[in-house]
């Protein structure tokens, strides 16, 4: 993780860019508190398609609805 303040990240955005873009991750501070991550941003690769998964669950178990022991108070 890298960490820069807004005038440093201006000076060398192109290269904070390319950095991000190589999967590092790179904040931008200002007066040294973190205010914005920069990321890549990944398209989707295709439309999404409601029931493009249908078919491909081959098995449920029968108590998969079933509340874990020692987590019937948070039900």
């Amino acid at each position: 993780m890298s960490k820069f303040n807004i005038a440093e990240a201006k000076a060398h955005f192109s290269e904070l860019v390319q950095k991000a873009m190589l999967g590092e991750e790179i904040i931008i501070a200002k007066d040294n508190k973190p205010v914005l991550k920069l990321v890549p941003l990944d398209p989707p690769k295709q439309p999404r398609k409601p029931g493009s998964g249908k078919g491909q669950i081959l098995y449920v178990a029968p108590d998969f609805d079933a509340t874990p022991k020692g987590f019937e108070d948070y039900v």
